[in-house]
């Protein structure tokens, strides 16, 4: 799978409650935040560097506090989480939107095409009050196959999300936690103008939580795998929506 294709085809999964259900996640799955003083950052959980790319090192954006409990985004490093996130994407929820289920080594194709590429898109967990909850992709969408179907700007961000973790369902934490990241994104990305997504038209839950989560409705647009609703959440806009 080339490093740049699986963007712009990747679905959000998002059900009901603007949450994914989930095979696992607790954490126990994956160690907690944090590491004792002197330990090697390879073997520290949820704290890794990632190397200069073009979203200005996400590694180094830090928590932001939420209604919900602080919220990390902390860059995918594959022998840690990929049974998780494997476990995720194979959930039927997130199944009939992702495409990811089947055999361990689905997902890790996947998460290996973007963390071997430029770093136009890189692959985070979510961790929130320590737990890791959800996979999240933060791409440059001006650089993505996905601006060839609509009229994007320079230095668009794109983002696609899973909520996983089966004590997170139902708790509304989707549009709240859309909200948070994407306007993280517009405070550490001073070029970008607005954050794209571009759920599948079908996925109304998905839909609904981008809108909670200040997102705009602008067009549907066809791509090679689906038919989606392009949502926008612009800077100029994002104290107001």
């Amino acid at each position: 799978m080339p490093p740049a294709e699986p963007i712009a085809e990747t679905g959000i999964a998002v059900p009901a409650m603007a949450d994914v259900a989930c095979g696992a996640g607790s954490r126990s799955d994956s160690p907690d935040l944090g590491g004792a003083s002197g330990e090697d950052s390879a073997s520290r959980p949820y704290s890794v560097p990632c190397h200069d790319d073009l979203l200005d090192r996400i590694d180094e954006w830090g928590p932001v506090d939420t209604p919900a409990g602080g919220f990390h985004l902390v860059p995918v490093r594959l022998e840690r989480d990929l049974p998780l996130i494997g476990r995720w994407m194979n959930d039927p929820a997130a199944a009939a939107f992702w495409e990811l289920a089947g055999p361990q080594e689905v997902t890790q194709d996947h998460l290996r095409a973007q963390l071997a590429g430029d770093g136009r898109s890189v692959p985070c967990i979510g961790v929130l009050d320590g737990a890791p909850m959800s996979y999240w992709e933060i791409y440059r969408a001006d650089l993505d196959p996905l601006a060839r179907h609509y009229p994007a700007r320079p230095y668009d961000m794109g983002i696609h999300v899973l909520v996983g973790g089966v004590a997170h369902r139902g708790r509304g934490l989707g549009g709240l936690l859309l909200r948070a990241v994407a306007d993280l994104v517009l405070a550490q990305r001073p070029s970008c103008t607005r954050v794209i997504a571009e759920p599948d038209i079908r996925n109304t839950p998905s839909v609904a939580a981008f809108l909670t989560a200040g997102f705009r409705f602008s067009a549907e647009v066809d791509l090679p795998a689906k038919r989606a609703a392009l949502m926008v959440r612009d800077r100029p806009l994002r104290h107001l929506l």
